[in-house]
């Protein structure tokens, strides 16, 4: 037997392990070394995530019928505070930790009223760690409590009691107050949005009928209150409005069936595309669940019935769940006593009852509602069915792709120049805009792991394009060849042949549209490269700035007037770049494809509901919507090109 002797590597550790090695992290200090595993992350995400975590809390006692109304403040010095009239979190010495309830909550990972049942039938804290989560990552908490007439306090320093609970004052009514400061340790020098949470807040209020829930922005006064009293069919109607509806008004779905709830509402559009948000317990389970395909399968199979049952197929078509749901907007909600999500985050829902509880109630309710309103049902099932038709035509068309060009590792589109590298997480793809750039990227980027797929012209706008006319366009066709992956729901991450794809066009009005065309196939055709964090923005220099041997590629005003500011004297050359063709191929290597040089931005849906109503007022049929957004953000335009 040769004995092996492994290589030098000073990133490796001690060669001894003992029990001694074995570090046991607290709660606290197990929050603080791994937010992520808590949050999410801690960029932009996450620290809207301690927002919710602790709005949740509050909602909670409204779902549990104790609260009606809920305050948001966002602070100047970006601390946060949450008010809610509920019963306040309760004072008294806890039996089993010794100290008061309160600092057991606030302090002691999965401690809450969430597990038992009898406090809580219905919550979005299944985990029982939000608060203490929050707690631990932020720089201070303070939580103020109103109950028996009477002020209770406690603050907290990066999740450590300051202090024990004390009375500090008289109160009327009940109810919680908490404010909190995040860690900047943590997540650095960040800031609030206040359209994100405001955003949130709205969904929120939809889910949760009869509940006033405001906003407040104490750095710029702007200020909203939120209620709904028709719950989520408004929500719907809200998704809708920029749109050419089908069936006049959503059709609402509701039954409560022992502690469970199930909720939804529908409503077609003319459009192309589903729009569907789940949601459990008012948490937004962005990957879906049991309770989405419940309701998917049910949708199905009662459009199918109907159009049978009323002879409406005349022809051999085959209605699937995509032509069932193209044009769909539509809301699933529902509230259960013990959900099981995946993930601190909760993005899915993996109770398996509710999707035969939600298949069973929308089946049920869904068809009734069609017989008793038998226009609205020939308008949707005829919307289907013309689905059904341009989806046939479109398989067709993909069929043809697959054949000719075979996206499994086949004949590639002629105009791609490809790279070396065959391991997919370590290529990256640019969509480069016209010959003339693809040509300079072609030169000047590195072969090994660079691919250049140059686009002419302007692609189709796939928000008003029907499936079939979308995958006959020869740049989507080369676009879909090239990554290899699908689209829709026959997308696989697995197969996609670049990681990394880059969106690099001009810097003009031009270049701006084709990005957004760029950006809506992707976001409604290839949304799990997005979530994947596998889409970016290239960023090429707007300016070069020249004085003698002094050379400064610059990449916004503000940093042409600092640069300015330094090239003092005279004879500077100032050269504005409109297009990536204006640059030789060592130029546009150097300042926007070279890995240690470059800026990428990376493109997120920080709220999916904002970026499908951005996409269809921008991209739809509506041209009034578009123009009244054109003219109320012009005055904001810092460059136009004309």
């Amino acid at each position: 037997m040769v004995e092996q002797t492994l290589p030098e590597d000073e990133n490796r550790g001690s060669a001894s392990y003992t029990a001694e090695d074995i570090q046991v992290l607290g709660g606290r200090e197990a929050v603080r070394k791994r937010p992520g595993m808590y949050i999410g992350s801690t960029d932009y995400r996450g620290l809207h995530h301690l927002v919710y975590e602790i709005v949740y809390n509050s909602v909670d006692e409204a779902m549990a019928g104790f609260c009606d109304r809920i305050e948001v403040t966002l602070n100047e010095d970006e601390s946060i505070t949450v008010e809610d009239n509920g019963r306040g979190i309760p004072v008294g010495i806890h039996k089993t930790t010794g100290v008061s309830a309160l600092e057991t909550v606030m302090t002691v990972l999965h401690a809450g009223a969430k597990f038992g049942g009898k406090t809580y039938q219905v919550s979005g804290g299944l985990h029982g760690v939000g608060a203490s989560v929050v707690n631990a990552l932020s720089d201070w908490v303070r939580v103020e409590v109103k109950n028996e007439g009477k002020l209770y306090r406690q603050e907290y320093r990066q999740g450590i009691p300051a202090a024990p609970v004390a009375v500090v004052g008289e109160a009327c009514g009940t109810g919680t107050i908490t404010t909190f400061k995040f860690d900047p340790v943590i997540f650095g020098d960040s800031t609030y949005d206040y359209k994100t949470l405001a955003e949130r807040i709205r969904e929120i209020a939809y889910l949760n009928k009869g509940l006033e829930i405001s906003i407040l922005d104490r750095r710029s006064d702007e200020e909203q209150t939120y209620y709904f009293e028709g719950g989520i069919t408004g929500f719907v109607r809200h998704l809708n409005h920029n749109r050419n509806v089908i069936n006049r008004l959503p059709i609402p779905i509701y039954k409560k069936i022992d502690s469970s709830i199930v909720e939804v509402a529908l409503q077609y559009n003319d459009g192309y595309t589903e729009t569907n948000f789940s949601f459990a317990n008012c948490i937004n389970t962005q990957d879906g669940g049991t309770h989405l395909t419940g309701f998917r399968s049910a949708l199905t199979k009662v459009i199918n019935d109907y159009a049978d049952k009323n002879k409406l197929i005349k022809d051999d078509l085959n209605i699937s769940g995509e032509d069932a749901r193209e044009g769909l907007v539509s809301i699933v909600s529902v509230k259960l006593s013990e959900p099981q999500f995946e993930g601190q985050t909760k993005g899915k829902l993996g109770n398996a009852e509710m999707k035969g509880l939600v298949d069973s109630v929308v089946s049920e309710q869904l068809a009734l509602y069609l017989e008793e309103h038998p226009d609205e049902a020939r308008r949707i099932i005829d919307k289907v069915l013309t689905s059904a038709r341009a989806r046939d035509a479109a398989r067709k068309a993909r069929d043809l792709i697959i054949k000719k060009n075979s996206l499994d590792g086949g004949t590639l589109p002629g105009k791609l120049a490809d790279c070396s590298e065959k391991e997919p997480s370590l290529c990256e793809l640019f969509l480069v805009e016209g010959d003339s750039a693809g040509g300079s990227a072609k030169q000047g980027r590195n072969r090994r792991f660079q691919a250049i797929l140059p686009l002419r012209g302007k692609i189709l706008n796939v928000e008003k394009a029907a499936p079939d006319k979308m995958l006959s366009h020869e740049e989507i066709r080369a676009l879909i060849t090239a990554l290899g992956a699908g689209i829709d729901d026959d997308f696989e991450f697995q197969k996609l042949r670049y990681h990394r794809v880059v969106l690099m066009t001009d810097a003009d009005v031009d270049g701006a549209h084709i990005r957004t065309l760029l950006l809506t196939f992707f976001f409604r055709h290839m949304s799990k490269l997005i979530s994947g964090g596998g889409l970016y923005i290239a960023q090429p220099p707007l300016y070069r700035i020249k004085q003698g041997q002094n050379e400064r590629w610059v990449y916004s005003d503000t940093e042409k007037a600092e640069t300015l500011k330094e090239f003092k004297g005279k004879n500077v050359d100032i050269q504005r770049y409109k297009g990536l063709g204006e640059m030789s191929a060592e130029q546009l290597w150097s300042t926007t494809m070279n890995p240690a040089t470059r800026t990428l931005l990376t493109v997120e849906v920080a709220d999916a509901a904002r970026a499908d109503a951005t996409f269809a007022l921008l991209m739809g049929d509506e041209v009034p919507p578009r123009k009244a957004f054109i003219q109320a953000h012009a005055q904001h335009v810092k460059n136009l090109d004309v």
